[in-house]
């Protein structure tokens, strides 16, 4: 979600201390998988809301500078069409983007995306659909 590797090492930190405070309070109801995923996603979902106020940028400059990363990325490697997917990925809504990343990268059910964004089943694989279809535009145009 963040693409920037140093970023995500400090989210994943930030995550995991989270956890630790909070694990008096996790409720069985849930498996620790998705409630641990749930914090995780709500850790990059902030960071980004988080850096987009802190520079006064739109949604569309911080994809665009998290895009300048994949280009001069030393973490992100792969031949032209992954890095063009990663692009086409970073130009899909936040919502779509990561349940495009859960369910195509993760392979998590829908069911346990659902569990861990709180949307229902039906509305993620119409979202899923939708975000294939704009991945498969941006990598088919040029």
């Amino acid at each position: 979600m963040v693409i920037d590797h140093d970023d995500a090492n400090d989210l994943t930190q930030d995550t995991f201390i989270k956890v630790w405070n909070n694990l008096s309070n996790f409720r069985q109801d849930a498996q620790l998988f998705t409630w641990i995923y749930r914090i995780a996603t709500n850790e990059c979902l902030n960071f980004l809301a988080k850096k987009r106020r802190k520079f006064f940028v739109p949604i569309v400059d911080v994809e665009a500078q998290l895009s300048s990363y994949i280009d001069q990325g030393k973490y992100i490697t792969g031949d032209e069409i992954q890095l063009k997917l990663q692009k086409a990925i970073l130009t899909l809504p936040e919502k779509q983007r990561l349940v495009f990343n859960m369910k195509y990268f993760e392979e998590l059910k829908y069911e346990e995306i659902s569990e861990i964004v709180g949307t229902s089943v039906g509305a993620l694989k119409a979202s899923y659909h939708i975000a294939v279809k704009k991945i498969e535009e941006y990598i088919n145009r040029d």
